[in-house]
């Protein structure tokens, strides 16, 4: 997002750093490895608050581990896995901070088994806007029966701070505000607020074995066959959760035939994978194998051939890291192509257009009528698009691919006009990437919320930050 400048830029090294720095400060927006796509971490005038050397690491026991607001994904993984451990619920980039993911209740492929960030936060360190630090361990602090919490500050100050009343959607994962819920954990309040109620220094997390995994590239013939693919591979792997079978898939990606249009025929070769035919859709699935290979990967064949799916699919086994890379790079050729064309356009046609893309996320249930929900609207307004995205959890990214500055601006209304119909559907327009300062995804806010709902987030705001100090303007405007 073009146009950011700072009063400053601060690298803290600790939490009384941090603690300084808020007291000391005007306005401060707190930042990680700035791979958010709302604008979230693009100053507007702040001292800007780095936490890069906030980076303390230690293995707490087999199932938590500490991890300070700097560390990236990458390397808390690395730390763990000397250890044969895991932290499953990771967004695709691993690049990003843990405190970034925190913040914006950060999910990715493997929701559908995991869930996203916020089950995994065991506690936090956080910085409040007057300085104050503040330890929130889960399980510790529970609203009200009658919807309050009750903030004892060093100082002796307490502040009392309501939540909203709004009905959040049921849906795998949601980053769309302030979490609330009827007896919810004071520590779910700040998971999700992307640095607007105070600054994340440390964090407990939840951590497992680390599991051996299969990556897996089937090819269908179609759409629908991709759908009905993904729907037997959910129902395989719910069942060997219950220790009924063989399948444990962790996540499906997919990846339309339109997106796939858009990747040079060189990815393909570096993946070793003749292009598809026209309209054949990708599935990558993750699976996670306890035992012997073999019995996963019949059982796999099995389910394909049950859905008619005739091309043997591409496999990386477990162990194989240089085969899982080529898929995994297939995979992240689909944004990388589709982000180029807008480059190009941006350069040759018109400065002012920028990426214009959905979040959104629908129970598994209305996956179908969301899919011909989005093709339709971009058809009505009459422009390219393509789509992929986490369809083990409902959770897919249409792109406007623009070809003027006129189709940004259609995709945009596009964009409202399929939000709403995904909120009819019971799910969100606000899956995994947040809101920020991006005009549209706070308007998508106020069509998931309301203007009431709205309102109730910024009287958290007040309660806790009554001189708008912390990231001002992302979320929501402060008036």
């Amino acid at each position: 997002m073009p146009g950011g400048f700072a009063a400053g830029v601060a690298f803290p090294h600790s939490a009384a750093d941090v603690a300084a720095l808020v007291a000391a400060a005007g306005r401060v927006l707190p930042i990680g490895a700035q791979s958010s796509l709302t604008g979230g971490a693009t100053p507007r005038g702040e001292l800007l608050l780095n936490t890069r050397n906030l980076t303390g690491v230690s293995v707490m026991s087999g199932t938590t581990v500490q991890a300070g607001a700097g560390v990236p994904l990458a390397d808390l993984q690395r730390t763990l896995a000397a250890r044969g451990l895991y932290y499953p619920p990771v967004p695709t980039f691993d690049g990003a901070f843990v405190g970034g993911t925190i913040a914006t209740n950060a999910a990715g492929a493997a929701t559908f088994k995991y869930g996203s960030t916020r089950p995994w936060v065991e506690r936090i360190t956080v910085v409040l806007s007057d300085g104050s630090r503040l330890e929130v361990q889960r399980g510790e602090t529970i609203a009200s029966p009658d919807g309050w919490f009750e903030l004892a500050y060093p100082s002796g100050r307490v502040v009392r701070v309501p939540l909203p009343t709004y009905r959040m959607p049921d849906v795998p994962k949601l980053s769309a505000g302030y979490y609330a819920r009827s007896g919810m954990d004071l520590i779910d309040l700040f998971i999700g607020s992307e640095g607007t109620l105070g600054v994340i220094v440390e964090a407990v997390l939840r951590v497992i074995p680390l599991p051996r995994r299969a990556l897996v590239l089937v090819t269908c013939g179609s759409e629908t066959q991709a759908l009905a693919a993904t729907a037997a591979l959910r129902r395989e792997a719910m069942g060997s959760w219950r220790g009924e079978g063989p399948l444990d898939v962790a996540a499906i990606e997919y990846i339309d035939s339109r997106s796939l249009a858009h990747v040079p025929d060189e990815a393909f070769a570096r993946a070793g994978l003749p292009r598809p035919p026209w309209p054949a859709a990708l599935l990558l699935a993750q699976i996670e194998i306890a035992g012997d290979d073999t019995a996963a990967l019949e059982r796999l064949s099995a389910v394909l051939d049950a859905c008619g799916v005739r091309q043997d699919p591409s496999v990386a086994a477990p162990g194989d890291e240089r085969q899982a890379a080529r898929l995994l790079e297939l995979r992240e050729a689909v944004p990388a192509a589709v982000n180029a064309k807008i480059a190009a356009a941006k350069a040759r046609i018109h400065p002012d257009i920028e990426k214009t893309a959905g979040d959104l996320v629908v129970p598994f249930e209305r996956l179908q009528d969301s899919l011909m929900l989005y093709r339709d609207t971009f058809d009505r307004y009459g422009v390219d698009y393509a789509i992929w995205g986490h369809v083990s959890d409902g959770n897919l990214h249409p792109n406007v691919v623009p070809r003027s500055l006129e189709d940004m601006h259609c995709g945009r209304r596009a964009l409202l006009d399929i939000a709403r119909g995904v909120i009819a559907m019971g799910g969100a327009p606000l899956a995994e990437h947040g809101v920020g300062r991006s005009p549209l995804k706070q308007q998508l806010l106020r069509e998931l919320y309301g203007e009431q709902g709205i309102e109730e987030m910024r009287a958290v705001k007040r309660a806790l930050d009554p001189a708008w100090k912390l990231s001002p303007g992302v979320i929501f405007p402060e008036q």
